[in-house]
């Protein structure tokens, strides 16, 4: 996903002069005896797995290892929760004034925006994405720590009028309990923060599963949590696959609330697992969006911001605009337009200023893009580019798949349907706006999706039938931390971000005060 900072990254010249430096100081580690393990983080304290497993991490730009980390199971996973639930039922954190609880969450913004370029790195070591994206994901990482710091103590409930007479009814907000977090690869530490950051704020203790193969970003800030102050045992790091560390938080009765980013088929055996003590749930479980071109849409922006909302981190994005709807009396020279700035995308190193498209995250990652192609293509879809991995010697040892652009393509295809993740726009032609409207509510998925024309009146119609969680109007990928997000349909269930956000690691509850009370005389009275 894109955020509000790629309105001022676009064009914005960065310094890469720590650059050297830093990638000096890790060659001297490329050996591998002194990489040093990477520990999780349970009840206050670094400590290795109980299993004492190691899992390789590596960049997907070349394959190297650059860390070791420490491999989670289920038992440091029952033990991460044992410790929320102490520092939840018997430590402080809870009945700690949310004014405070507000300035912890926003001294740890402010730890973030200090380490930024460190996190940045790691972030696009992990990732493959470009310094660029990962400076901007930063920002809006601390942003939206301090944003959940200055609400923090904005919901703390509400006075309802009550029929009775001298009494007092009141709402009040308190936190949920044990939330076990799990978080995607694409974007580690953006997700991480869209949990930790409300859960925090509310007073919930917490265990976070960052993605076993990117938990660099997520290890960073949890030792910056630390260094804010926050009491030993409210949040917990286990690092660790989904198979264990995420089947027992999903499991075990002692979590009160799960919530999870990924895929569609993982959230429903979350589901069912989360059921046995009728867990919360916030579940986020991707989207195939929607991007409608008609012919009145100011054409070079649509064509540029066509790419923008796919190529970014080679796809990866849950929002991506992947499905392009385009009206089809521009069908045909918006194709042309598109395919020729596609050729022009430059892939590469993500340290490297020139690239403009990083790798896919994994191996197994790229083989399902390709079959998802290749797949399509049997299906009657047509490549107008890309298609294939790149021949390119300096991407030999990368994850890459080039950008691609498919034609011809309708509803039934498995490419329209099925979320690919990856750098592939799938486009289809519409006649009218009912058409267009129609097509693009043909998913099982209702994530986002987006709008481009100069009519405002026909703008506002069709985002009152398209049944998405976010509708853009002459824009795409853009999210602030204000504003509620997440999905209709089989995109998921509850909303990050916002105050909504915010509730939904709150309980309500309803507190009613009788000021003068009176026996009934009901029962035995004479």
């Amino acid at each position: 996903m894109l955020f509000l900072t790629k309105k001022f990254i676009r064009g914005k010249l960065y310094s890469f002069e720590t650059l050297n430096i830093f990638l000096i100081n890790l060659t001297t580690i490329k050996g591998g005896s002194t990489l040093t393990v990477k520990q999780q983080f349970i009840n206050g304290k670094w400590v290795n797995s109980y299993s004492n497993n190691v899992r390789d991490i590596i960049n997907p730009f070349n394959q190297e290892i650059i860390a070791h980390v420490t491999e989670s199971d289920d038992t440091d996973t029952k033990a991460a929760i044992s410790a929320a639930k102490e520092a939840f039922d018997h430590g402080v954190w809870p009945t700690t004034p949310a004014t405070e609880r507000g300035w912890i969450v926003g001294k740890i913004a402010a730890l973030i925006e200090r380490d930024k370029e460190e996190l940045a790195e790691l972030e696009s070591l992990d990732t493959g994405k470009t310094m660029e994206e990962s400076r901007g994901d930063m920002e809006d990482i601390a942003g939206v720590f301090r944003y959940f710091a200055e609400i923090a103590d904005k919901n703390r409930g509400e006075v309802i009028d009550s029929p009775i007479p001298n009494s007092i009814s009141k709402v009040v907000h308190e936190p949920v309990g044990v939330c076990g977090q799990i978080t995607p690869w694409n974007y580690p530490l953006l997700q991480a923060s869209w949990k930790l950051a409300p859960a925090l704020a509310a007073g919930n203790t917490l265990v976070m599963k960052p993605s076993e193969i990117t938990p660099l970003t997520s290890i960073k800030v949890f030792e910056l949590m630390e260094e804010a102050g926050l009491p030993a045992g409210v949040a917990n790091l286990v690092l660790g696959p989904g198979n264990t560390v995420g089947a027992e938080l999903s499991a075990n009765t002692d979590v009160d609330l799960i919530s999870f980013t990924g895929g569609i088929d993982t959230g429903k055996k979350i589901m069912q697992a989360a059921s046995g003590n009728v867990k919360k749930l916030a579940l986020e479980l991707g989207g195939k969006n929607p991007n409608i071109i008609f012919a009145d849409a100011d054409f070079d922006t649509a064509v540029d911001q066509a790419m923008n909302a796919v190529f970014f981190h080679a796809g990866q994005i849950c929002s991506a605009g992947t499905r392009l709807i385009v009206d089809e009396r521009i069908h045909d020279d918006f194709v042309a337009s598109l395919v020729e700035r596609v050729k022009k995308i430059k892939l590469g190193n993500g340290f490297d200023d020139t690239t403009q498209m990083g790798p896919l995250i994994s191996k197994e990652h790229l083989n399902k893009v390709v079959d998802y192609v290749e797949n399509g293509k049997r299906e009657g879809a047509e490549v107008a580019v890309g298609g294939e991995c790149p021949d390119a010697p300096e991407l030999k040892d990368g994850f890459f798949y080039l950008p691609t652009v498919l034609t011809n393509c309708t509803t039934d295809m498995s490419v329209v349907q099925d979320e690919g993740f990856g750098p592939v726009i799938t486009v289809e032609k519409f006649s009218s706006e009912e058409e267009a409207v129609k097509l693009a509510n043909d998913s099982i998925y209702g994530l986002s999706g987006g709008i481009w024309t100069q009519d405002t009146a026909k703008a506002e119609r069709c985002v009152a039938k398209m049944r998405m969680g976010t509708v853009w109007i002459n824009d795409v990928n853009l999210y602030f931390p204000h504003a509620p997000w997440g999905g209709f349909k089989q995109s998921g269930i509850g909303r990050e971000l916002g105050k909504t956000g915010l509730e939904e690691y709150q309980e309500s509850k309803h507190v009613f005060h009788n000021l003068k009370p009176e026996p009934m005389n009901w029962f035995g009275a004479e």
